[in-house]
Formats: C-alpha cells, sequence, structure tokens
C-alpha cells in the first residue's frame, strides 16, 4: 500500500484505518458529518453490496460530492441525508440501528459534543461501534488552531461518560488520533 506522506509528516490514510476495524460484509454503517466522503466511499467498500452507509451532512454540498463520488466509483450501497446533529436525534435515524457511527473530525468544530455522541450512542446497536478520528495536540502546519483541538484523554472520557467502552487506539498519521469505542 502507498502511504498518503507529505514532507511534513504520513497523513490520515482512512483505508489504512478502516482495515484496522473488524468490519463484516453487510454491516450498516452511519457517517456523521461526512464531508466530501472521505470516509463513506471507502467505508461503503468494506461492508460490500449488502450493507449500508448512510453519509449525513448539513452542508448539500458536500453530500453533492459523495453523491458524484459513488457514482463514479459505481457504489450504490450509500444514501446521503441533510441533517444538523446538534440538535436532539439529529439524524432522524431509528435507535438501535446501526453497526458503525464515524465520527472523523467533526467533535472539534461543533459545541454540542455531548448530543452528537449521545446521538452515536442512539443510533448504534448493542455492542455496535464508534470509529472516532480527530486532530491531535501536535504543533502541525496542518489543521485546525490547537485551541479548539480536544485532547485524545478528554475525547475518551466524553465516550465513556455517555456509557461507551474505549476498546482500542488505532495509529492515524501523525496529525490524528483514533479510537475505537463500543456501546456497552
Amino acid at each position: 500500500m502507498e502511504e498518503n506522506q507529505s514532507s511534513a509528516g504520513k497523513f490520515l490514510d482512512p483505508s489504512e484505518i478502516i482495515s484496522n476495524l473488524d468490519i463484516e460484509n453487510g454491516c450498516t454503517a452511519v457517517d456523521f458529518g461526512c464531508g466530501p466522503g472521505y470516509f463513506s466511499i471507502p467505508f461503503a467498500k468494506a461492508v460490500g453490496s449488502e450493507g449500508k452507509i448512510y453519509s449525513l451532512d448539513i452542508l448539500p454540498q458536500a453530500l453533492e460530492t459523495v453523491i458524484s463520488k459513488a457514482k463514479n466509483s459505481g457504489i450504490v450501497n450509500i444514501e446521503t441525508k441533510r441533517v444538523n446533529l446538534e440538535k436532539d436525534k439529529g439524524t432522524g435515524l431509528d435507535a438501535n440501528f446501526a453497526d458503525w457511527v464515524i465520527l472523523k473530525d467533526i467533535l472539534f468544530q461543533n459545541q454540542k459534543k455531548e448530543v452528537i455522541i449521545a446521538e452515536a450512542y442512539r443510533v448504534l446497536k448493542n455492542g455496535g461501534k464508534a470509529i472516532v478520528v480527530e486532530w491531535n495536540q501536535n504543533d502541525s502546519m496542518v489543521g485546525p488552531s490547537q485551541d479548539i483541538r480536544i485532547p485524545q484523554v478528554t475525547l475518551e472520557k466524553m465516550f465513556s461518560d455517555n456509557k461507551f467502552i474505549v476498546e482500542k487506539n488505532i495509529n492515524a498519521g501523525d496529525y490524528h488520533y483514533a479510537f475505537v469505542a463500543v456501546k456497552n
């Protein structure tokens, strides 16, 4: 596998992270704040044609990009939905619905982190897992300012306080951290 390497360091590789997860064919995953599909597209491939990805974002342009990328890649198991994750039950999805929730670089940019984490818990099946990826605390020329980045220990505690069990850490390159949290 070719590394996504810049002169400044190794950047996040969604496929590499996904390869470290126990994703079963036929799973259902929800990508909170999917953006342009950075995780939605490779996750859709990982769950196979029997699986389903729900790509959620507040920005219509992001959802249009996901649709375009999926179409160009021949992926048909992605459904997009415009949502506001900072509202109670903001996904509009049923409870105990998903095997996975993807939270990539979303929590640092939202004020209502607890609402988003609670919604992840609500939509996950018992034993379902969240893959959480955020900017680390290392000084770098890329990413958001240091004052809005969330230390990993702080975010892990937020998940633990919301009835998740932090299962494992995953290498996410030089600029991010990642961990898997299981709905208890």
